[in-house]
């Protein structure tokens, strides 16, 4: 471990409590959507709760930036910067996709097989990456990001599930579909948060994002409700009620805090990192639901948490690292 060099790994000084609480907060947003399912299915609306966490999130940004700032203030940088704005639409759109899909792929798979799957996104993220960045990977990065990619897959491949169950349905298309929404978000908005918007405030840019987000998740209830059969029964359970639910309030709040924290990742770390703490959330999602829902820790899980663990060292001796703005990597500013 003396090879490791922690200072470039994790730039400012609150780079480490950022890394900890991201996977903390990705961790416990698997386990309570499944703790709040009952036979497999929600008794609410997903998509009503995910506009009303993105809600939530919009709040919460808008009260840190007026923390020090007035109202204002925000409406003239939000017209100053209108032309960033319309960019957060991009990946408003991809992030609305990744999230209603979370639900419904969470419905069929237990948390330790989702997360599994979503580590697809590895080799996909590394070449968006390289290609938007200009950052030449190299042979090692790739070896550990292959390495990650097959341990990732191991589980996948029980022998039973090659058996009977194994074959391209509806559910592992949603998981593919999902996978390159998070891909292309995650790397799209490091972009906007380091190049495009670098001197914007990041709460500003957050405050961005969850308007698009709002406007996106409102169109998809809207398309939902044209294209059933029984638009009343789409909006049925879109009530009061719903958000009230003790299950529901803490699904909408912590992925509010996972929506705020992955803006400070992205702003003082990047997308390799945050393909590798998706990684480390494995480790911990598989030993949690054991011991919360019973599902039992195959000889697969524990071959994948090895290689995945090899894959995170590899990584942390040779780490991708932009250039910081100044102000987090001297001051962690972004958390005051």
């Amino acid at each position: 471990m003396g090879g490791i060099n922690w200072n470039e790994l994790f730039p400012g000084r609150w780079s480490p409590v950022i890394f900890i609480s991201y996977i903390a907060l990705f961790i416990n947003q698997g386990i309570l959507v499944t703790w709040s399912q009952r036979s497999g299915r929600y008794e609410y609306n997903i998509v009503a709760v995910v506009l009303m966490t993105e809600v939530l999130k919009l709040v919460i940004s808008t009260t840190l930036y007026c923390k020090d700032n007035s109202i204002l203030t925000l409406l003239q940088e939000t017209k100053k910067n209108k032309k960033v704005l319309l960019l957060y639409m991009i990946p408003a759109l991809l992030y609305c996709l990744y999230n209603n899909l979370a639900f419904v792929n969470l419905a069929r798979f237990d948390p330790t097989t989702y997360y599994i799957l979503l580590q697809l996104r590895v080799v996909l993220t590394g070449i968006i990456f390289q290609v938007i960045f200009n950052k030449k990977l190299s042979a090692m990065q790739w070896f550990s990001l292959v390495i990650l990619t097959v341990g990732c897959m191991v589980k996948h491949f029980d022998t039973h599930v090659l058996g009977t169950e194994f074959h391209v349905d509806i559910f592992l298309l949603l998981i593919l579909v999902q996978t390159t929404c998070s891909c292309l978000a995650g790397v799209y908005n490091e972009y906007l948060l380091k190049r495009q918007g670098a001197d914007i405030d990041i709460f500003i840019q957050n405050v961005f994002m969850y308007i698009d987000s709002i406007f996106c998740n409102i169109v998809v209830i809207i398309l939902l409700s044209v294209f059933t059969n029984d638009a009343s029964e789409t909006l049925s359970n879109v009530e009061i009620g719903t958000f009230l639910q003790p299950k529901v309030i803490l699904i909408m709040l912590n992925n509010s805090l996972v929506g705020i924290i992955t803006s400070f990742f992205l702003k003082t770390l990047n997308s390799i990192l945050k393909t590798f703490a998706s990684a480390v959330e494995l480790i911990f999602t598989a030993m949690l639901c054991w011991i919360l829902f019973s599902i039992p820790v195959s000889t697969n899980t524990i071959v994948s948490i090895v290689m995945v663990s090899v894959a995170v060292i590899l990584y942390s001796r040779n780490p991708v690292q932009n250039a910081q703005p100044k102000e987090v990597a001297e001051t962690g500013k972004l958390l005051v």
